[in-house]
């Protein structure tokens, strides 16, 4: 019996010291270390899209997008499927400028032609600008394509900076500034807040850049199975901006008044879904001011611009326009009249009126 109870005390004496032990572990970090939590690799930057209700105000030279989408997948209207597009890694820029040119082509050597894009990339890729008229689209697209130098963020500050010149006195301002930017470019300095977004966003402009030099034919494709989309869903239909009709199977989209263009704005994330029932398609596509454009810019290309959409053709000046991304460097487009800037360094001829501009708009 007196065995039996030393038996007991000294087991109960090793369980005491076994619950103190595990006690003191659980209370010591040094033993028993709290895990971190796993770093957050799940954010992406937010889609590269227009505004949608109305063009933000500018705040300040150079002020970072406001009201951008949330990112693909998340917080999409209810009702709306996220889309499956897979996400681009287009990097954030810098607050207060326009982003520094990276992967400029070297003097000597070209790289070899970038990756071909899937489809469903390339739909994500043109979603923002599909719905531009026809006109307006052809020469972003042209455009796109000088993205690795300095010409588009050069052309988005001084078409900021005279955003209060508009048809014929933006034409002459242009020859009097002596610009001398690519007439692509310079085919986009009436409209101000697309030159500021593929300024804003390079990433995205160059890859727009790239993939029309290198897959033109496939980049025409992807925004026609976007149009086809939004047509088919009835957020794209004819109004008092724009004609909206199918011609050979294409869906082309005109100005109502040839010259007048509206650029419109919407959420790709709602346009290219199908619509929720009860839900009022009317509204999503917005347009921002009329933009007149009239012979005084027939030197960059507006006398005839458009598409060929059953031969994949970009028509500019009511030419083909064929650069490629092997003949890049030496293409040259022909002009019926082409712009010839005078000799000499650009000069300022004008008051910059960015801050006036702005402020008459509040």
């Amino acid at each position: 019996m007196r065995f039996h109870n030393r038996i007991l005390s000294l087991s109960a004496a090793v369980l005491f010291a076994g619950i103190t032990v595990s006690s003191a572990l659980a209370q010591d970090p040094s033993q028993n270390p709290p895990q971190a939590p796993p770093p957050d690799s799940q954010q992406q930057p937010p889609p590269q899209y227009p505004p949608q209700g109305q063009y933000p105000q500018q705040q300040g030279q150079y002020p970072p997008q406001q009201a951008q989408y949330p990112p693909q997948g998340q917080n999409s209207p209810q009702g709306y499927p996220p889309q499956q597009y897979p996400q681009q890694q287009y990097p954030q820029q810098p607050q207060g400028q326009y982003p520094a040119q990276q992967g400029q082509y070297p003097q000597q050597g070209y790289p070899p032609p970038p990756p071909m894009l899937a489809p469903q990339q390339l739909d994500q890729l043109v979603a923002p600008i599909a719905l531009y008229p026809d006109g307006l689209l052809a020469q972003t697209l042209t455009a796109s394509t000088y993205s690795n130098s300095s010409e588009i963020p050069d052309a988005a500050a001084w078409a900021n900076a005279h955003q209060y010149l508009h048809g014929d006195a933006l034409a002459q301002a242009i020859r009097m500034d002596n610009l001398n930017f690519d007439p692509s470019v310079m085919a986009l300095l009436p409209f101000p807040r697309v030159l500021d977004y593929m300024a804003r966003y390079m990433g995205w402009t160059q890859a727009l850049g790239n993939a029309v030099l290198a897959e033109r034919d496939q980049v025409m494709d992807a925004v026609q199975r976007m149009r086809r989309q939004a047509y088919d869903y009835r957020y794209l239909q004819s109004n008092a901006y724009e004609r909206v009709y199918i011609d050979q199977g294409a869906v082309v989209i005109d100005p109502v008044s040839p010259g007048l263009y509206y650029v419109p704005y919407y959420n790709p994330l709602i346009v290219f879904s199908r619509p929720r029932p009860g839900f009022f398609i009317g509204g999503a596509i917005g347009f921002g001011p009329g933009i007149a454009i009239g012979a005084s810019f027939g030197p960059w290309g507006w006398g005839g611009v458009g598409f060929g959409w059953s031969s994949h053709t970009i028509l500019i000046d009511r030419s083909p326009w064929v650069r490629t991304w092997s003949n890049r460097a030496a293409y040259v487009h022909t002009y019926a009249a082409p712009y010839h800037p005078a000799a000499g360094a650009r000069v300022e001829r004008h008051e910059m009126r960015e801050r006036e501009h702005r402020e008459e708009r509040r």
